[in-house]
């Protein structure tokens, strides 16, 4: 008897049903997958049209060369989700029985089966994230299929939210800050009525004179139910520091690593699990409200890449600094005409201003300016002062445009 497999495949995905002619492909993806997501023959169409709308597709076709394959990795790569594979390698002798049985000609299939065992190894080169081999019939009738979200997708959640800007290590404002907004002090138990949940925009770590602190807050906060996270720049290079890969330990990021060094060996490796964790933006309240570092169009929200990832910790850049060396950073918001709310941070501005349905909420608490908060769905704004310069800025915090009005919630989820 052959224990269940549970297969967790994630969604919306592109999922690959690989396997020589008389594996059992299509019979594998009727008896998984609704017949609108299980796509044949000429499927790029039909593959590309699923993709844009962020729905699962499901391939069913001849895949067992890379040439074959290739298409549908190149689609994923476009839309920004994952590509995976269920590999159906059934013994040579099942599908030779199962050639005679029906009068086929066992050569292109024997062909096929040969292609697929000299490539199966390499399909996570290829560009496939998780590949599931199933290398019996039984295995075939023990796989159970869990559709899982990706790690952005949680429009589960509908709050209410507290949307906390780029803290940078200045624990007595966060502390201040958490006050005002009704949270429990550290250490002690239960939630802020009504049930809030904070929300931090990332950056949590530098400049700021306690970042170690700040971080045990917020893991503290994580671990209970209180609080969500989205990494930010500086916490992306604090994380690849205590993975040991060079890093230069700059913009107070040096500061940071002593103060992880005194905390001692089980606190680092608390916060590099903590960090490793984070995903990179959340879309929550079903789609109507996005968190994300440096911001997120429209087109990436609940995808995942490397391309979406490095957008919602760096920004619109392109590489260019400008005369003071720091990264030339383009006013993504400025063209965004989503319908969900993008919640921000990452570019200090010396007040919360709205551009479009976007907010940025970074108000340069280290460089002197305040630690500011977005309550959400109330879309009000509430900020402590910092209690001092910690670092002086490059330059003056902009004033990004005039004030304007928070735009109206969104009553129901995007389309």
């Amino acid at each position: 008897m052959t224990d269940t497999l549970i297969l967790a495949v994630p969604d919306p995905a592109v999922v690959a049903v690989i396997g020589a002619p008389l594996a059992g492909g299509s019979t594998f993806a009727a008896r998984h997958f609704r017949p609108s997501e299980v796509l044949s023959g000429d499927f790029l169409q039909g593959l590309d049209h699923r993709l844009s709308r962020g729905e699962r597709a499901v391939v069913d076709a001849a895949l067992t060369r890379p040439a074959q394959r290739r298409p549908l990795l190149e689609a994923a790569r476009t839309h920004d989700l994952p590509a995976v594979a269920v590999v159906l390698d059934l013994p040579r002798q099942v599908l030779q029985e199962r050639a005679a049985r029906l009068g086929r000609n066992p050569a292109p299939l024997l062909d096929s089966f040969g292609e697929l065992r000299r490539t199966l190894g390499g399909l996570q080169k290829e560009g496939f994230e998780q590949v599931w081999v199933l290398r019996s019939q039984a295995q075939v009738e023990a796989a159970q299929l869990v559709r899982v979200p990706l790690p952005p997708d949680r429009r589960d959640l509908s709050g209410p939210f507290d949307f906390i800007g780029d803290v940078h290590g200045c624990l007595p404002e966060l502390l201040e800050l958490l006050n005002r907004l009704g949270y429990p002090a550290q250490g002690e138990q239960g939630r802020p009525a009504p049930g809030r949940t904070a929300v931090f925009l990332g950056d949590l770590t530098d400049r700021g004179p306690d970042s170690a602190g700040v971080l045990r807050r917020v893991m503290e906060m994580t671990a209970s139910g209180t609080a969500l996270c989205v990494p930010g720049n500086h916490d992306e290079k604090l994380l690849r520091a205590l993975e040991g890969r060079g890093v230069k330990p700059l913009h107070g990021l040096g500061e940071t690593l002593a103060q992880l060094d005194a905390a001692g060996d089980a606190f680092q490796a608390r916060v590099r699990t903590f960090l490793g964790g984070l995903p990179d933006h959340l879309v929550l309240d079903g789609g109507r409200v996005v968190a994300a570092h440096a911001g997120l169009p429209e087109r990436y929200h609940g995808r995942t890449s490397g391309r979406v990832r490095r957008f919602a910790l760096y920004g619109d850049v392109d590489g260019t600094r400008d005369e003071l060396g720091l990264p030339v950073r383009r006013d993504w918001g400025a063209g965004y005409r989503g319908q969900a709310i993008v919640v921000y941070g990452h570019t200090p501005v010396a007040a919360p201003r709205w551009v479009n349905r976007t907010v940025d909420i970074d108000t340069g608490c280290a460089f002197g300016g305040h630690l500011t908060a977005l309550r959400y769905p109330e879309l009000e704004l509430v900020s402590v002062p910092a209690r001092r310069v910690y670092v002086s800025p490059p330059r003056p915090l902009p004033l990004l445009g005039p004030a304007v009005p928070a735009p109206p919630p969104v009553l129901s989820p995007p389309a």
